[in-house]
């Protein structure tokens, strides 16, 4: 199991991210894409994450004048519901969800492609061009209306699992029909469909290890049961922001969630546990796995 990173205060600012939770109706239900990050990895290496990554200058591009986006950035501000951000970096955060998951896993959500169409995206990409223009030289439409979004996560400063912090949005899509899987042997070990139910269960047991992003995340899908509930919600309901406050109790690092008694946030941000304790090597809730899952 990876070890966690109880260090100081880490006083930089948190680095924009995106994640995406690729989503599929498989034969025992709900299935969700998770990988393995490389052990070696500088960020939660050997962990089980969602396709995701920080923001890069390219993101950040108005890219290629030739290629419609379906979603203006203005659009995508008012999607993310922060009034704050700017529309630009509102766009960048789609972007990047859709580039950093064709990067590590070869999928493209909500594009109308051939394997033989992303393969040379792909080429395009890896000599250097950016998403925007690679897909724009081939005719590709992106779809940003494909990613709705989910929740926001702010490392707190006192880390537990990472030195460097990240204000990561996260995104749900569905699994784009007819795409190949494509992972990236550098960054990743392993890529599997798994319900967070079984992903939860291998947790556990001790065979994955996985971030409180991750657990948390898992347990709420876990709760909603199918993809259409999920993707009903993300329609219905403004992402919601989750910005962990941990503290140690008797020589434990306990990280405690919106609607937790010890957290400044009263109102939760999601049904079950609002609490994660490090003990046995893991992060675990107050009623254990079943508290995780419901108990069902």
């Amino acid at each position: 199991m990876a070890i966690p990173f109880f260090g100081d205060a880490v006083d930089t600012p948190p680095l924009p991210s995106s994640t995406v939770m690729l989503l599929r109706e498989g034969a025992p239900g709900l299935e969700v894409l998770l990988m393995r990050r490389h052990a070696n990895t500088a960020v939660l290496g050997g962990v089980h994450v969602f396709p995701g990554g920080k923001l890069d200058a390219a993101d950040r591009d108005v890219g290629a004048q030739g290629l419609e986006l379906d979603l203006d950035a203005e659009a995508c501000r008012l999607r993310l519901a922060e009034p704050q951000l700017e529309p630009g970096q509102a766009l960048a955060l789609h972007l990047a969800a859709l580039r950093e998951t064709f990067e590590e896993c070869g999928l493209l959500p909500g594009a109308d492609a051939s394997a033989r169409d992303l393969g040379a995206l792909r080429e395009r990409m890896q000599a250097g061009s950016n998403l925007r223009d690679a897909a724009a030289g081939l005719g590709l439409a992106l779809r940003l209306s494909a990613l709705l979004p989910w929740s926001r996560w702010i490392t707190p400063r006192q880390p537990s699992v990472s030195h460097k912090r990240f204000d990561t949005r996260f995104f749900v899509a569905l699994a784009p029909p007819g795409q190949d899987i494509v992972a990236c042997a550098r960054e990743t070990t392993e890529v599997v469909w798994t319900t967070p139910r079984a992903a939860l269960e291998r947790y556990w047991a001790g065979e994955i290890d996985l971030a409180p992003p991750q657990i948390m995340s898992l347990s709420h899908l876990l709760r909603l049961g199918d993809v259409g509930a999920v993707m009903a919600r993300a329609r219905a309901c403004p992402p919601v922001l989750v910005a962990p406050e941990p503290f140690d109790e008797d020589g434990v690092r306990v990280i405690c969630y919106p609607g937790d008694p010890a957290h400044s946030v009263r109102e939760a941000a999601w049904p079950g546990p609002t609490r994660l304790r490090y003990r046995n090597r893991r992060f675990e809730p107050e009623g254990g796995l079943d508290a995780l899952t419901g108990g069902a």
